[in-house]
Parts: C-alpha cells; sequence; structure tokens
C-alpha cells in the first residue's frame, strides 16, 4: 500500500460543507438507513418464516435484500460519521476496500436483477412449466453467479488501481470512494483504468441488459394476449414492481459508470440514486404493490400477537 500513494488519508468532500446542513443531513440519512436496515430485514424475515413465500421469486427477492443492506452498508456508516467530524477523512486502505465492496455490491445487483426479470418471465409466459424451469439448482446458480460476476468486476477494477499513483490533492469531491472519483486524483495517466471500468460496466450491461430486455418484451406480449383487463392487470401486477426497480438502478448506474467523472453534485445525487434511495425503497415497492407479501407480513404478526397474548 505504500507503494500506491504519497499520503496515508483521503478527504471526502461529502454533500455540504455547511454545518447546519450536515446536521440534517445526519438526521435525514441516519433515519434512511435505519428505514432500509428494517425494511430489508423485515423482507428476508418474512419470506425465510413463511412457507407460501418459498417459491422462486420470492428466493431472489430474499437476495436482493440481503444485497441492498450490503450495498448500503459499505457507505452510510462511514457518511454518517464524516457528517459529524471535523476530519473528514479515509484512510487509503480504508478508501480501496469501499470501493471493492460498493462495486461488488452494484454489479451482483445488476446481475440478480436480470436473473429476476428472467423468472418473471418463465412465470407470466410459462406458467404450467414455472416450478420446473425455475427449479432450486437453477435459481441457486443464478444467485451464485450474481456473485461471482460481481466479484470479478470488482477484483479486476480494484486490482488495476494499484497501477496508479495518488499525490498532490487528496480531496475527493464525493461521499464516499467509488473509482470514477479516485481517477481524477491521479498522479499518472489513468485512461486504461478508466477505459477498464467503462469496459467492464459496459460487459455486464451487455450481459444482463439483453436478458431483461427480452424477458419485458415477451412480458408484455404475453400480457397484451389475455382478453380479460382482470387477468391484464394481474400479470402486469406480479411484474411492476421489478420494472420500477430495474429501471431506479440501471438508469442512473450506466449513466455514472459509462460517463467520464466530473465531481459535480449531479454524481453525487446519482450515486445517492442508485446506492441509497434504491436500497431503501425496494422492500417498500415489493411489498406495498405485492399482496402475497402483504398476507404473509399480516400472518407473522398475528403469529407474534398470539405468542405475546
Amino acid at each position: 500500500m505504500n507503494n500506491l500513494t504519497f499520503f496515508t488519508e483521503f478527504i471526502l468532500l461529502g454533500l455540504s460543507a455547511d454545518r447546519h446542513a450536515q446536521t440534517l443531513l445526519f438526521v435525514l440519512f441516519l433515519g434512511v438507513y435505519l428505514l432500509t436496515l428494517m425494511g430489508n430485514l423485515l423482507m428476508i424475515l418474512v419470506i425465510r418464516g413463511d412457507s407460501h413465500l418459498h417459491i422462486p421469486m420470492y428466493f431472489f427477492l430474499g437476495h436482493l435484500s440481503f444485497l441492498d443492506i450490503c450495498f448500503s452498508s459499505v457507505t452510510m456508516p462511514k457518511m454518517l460519521q464524516n457528517f459529524l467530524s471535523q476530519k473528514k477523512s479515509i484512510s487509503v486502505s480504508g478508501c480501496i476496500t469501499q470501493s471493492f465492496f460498493f462495486l461488488l455490491s452494484g454489479c451482483a445487483e445488476a446481475s440478480l436483477l436480470s436473473a429476476m426479470a428472467y423468472d418473471r418471465y418463465a412465470a407470466v409466459c410459462h406458467p404450467l412449466l414455472y416450478t420446473v424451469v425455475m427449479n432450486r439448482p437453477l435459481c441457486t446458480a443464478l444467485v451464485g453467479a450474481a456473485w461471482v460476476m460481481g466479484f470479478l468486476n470488482s477484483l479486476v477494477n480494484n486490482l488495476f488501481i494499484h497501477k496508479l499513483h495518488f499525490c498532490g490533492s487528496n480531496i475527493i469531491a464525493h461521499f464516499c470512494c467509488e473509482l470514477p472519483s479516485l481517477f481524477p486524483l491521479s498522479c499518472t495517466d489513468p485512461t486504461a483504468n478508466e477505459f477498464l471500468l467503462s469496459g467492464s460496466s459496459a460487459f455486464l450491461g451487455l450481459l444482463t441488459l439483453p436478458l431483461i430486455l427480452f424477458s419485458y418484451s415477451r412480458i408484455i406480449s404475453a400480457i397484451l394476449s389475455i382478453r380479460s383487463s382482470e387477468g391484464q392487470g394481474k400479470a402486469f401486477s406480479t411484474c411492476s414492481s421489478h420494472l420500477t426497480v430495474v429501471l431506479l438502478f440501471y438508469g442512473t448506474a450506466l449513466f455514472r459508470y459509462i460517463s467520464p467523472a466530473s465531481g459535480s453534485v449531479l454524481e453525487r445525487v446519482v450515486s445517492i440514486q442508485y446506492s441509497v434511495i434504491t436500497s431503501l425503497l425496494n422492500p417498500l415497492i415489493y411489498s406495498l404493490k405485492n399482496q402475497e407479501v402483504k398476507a404473509a407480513l399480516q400472518r407473522m404478526l398475528r403469529q407474534q400477537k398470539c405468542a405475546l397474548g
């Protein structure tokens, strides 16, 4: 690590330099983080505890909730600490570690959303063969592949960051250590690293987006072929939640990792969208728009009430 840099820490500018604004942001993001943890943990407990939800769709949803906890926990604790600190620093090793797990979680979530799109395609277009097609070994393999893709993508990009030398300014115009925010601080030419990150992000998109587009094109075609409006509404409700999450996550993440870094406020807002807000909204989107999850939650609450009463 001593060969990597001429200084031992980075300074994170965060979201605001105003002390009063930082106090308000601390309260706001502490609430967001606690709600994210509680919402996703509740989803995991409901899915694991209710036998009615032991089907492929909720198998993926449980892993998505776990990923959202990991994703938000990579950045939020340090962000909250910096809101209350005079010196908003992070060690070089801590920064590289944070960037590794940040990219790992983001890439794994993108891959998992792609697998969930295929699951919805199988459910809507081949309902009679759904349990045969989406068997447990396949679901486990898809989740494992999502983690492997995230790990390899993050490993390759973070290994190449060690070829850069950082000197001069150690101020990161961001609230966390994302790789695009580190490149402008390099004394050596980061073009190869930027190309690698953009290329690996585009490659991940080419692996996952076509499956999502194929799945939803077939889903929409199947829904439109249903004659009853009630049947169309029921079929669409099973997919609208996932489609909402995909649009929120992919739209902002691809913009951030394919476009060149500028250190603008817009980049920080975009990063908050896919790394913080999406993790908060996922359990709300899936629970509020899903009758089975709401019914399972009511059963769990009744069981707890009976146990206490």
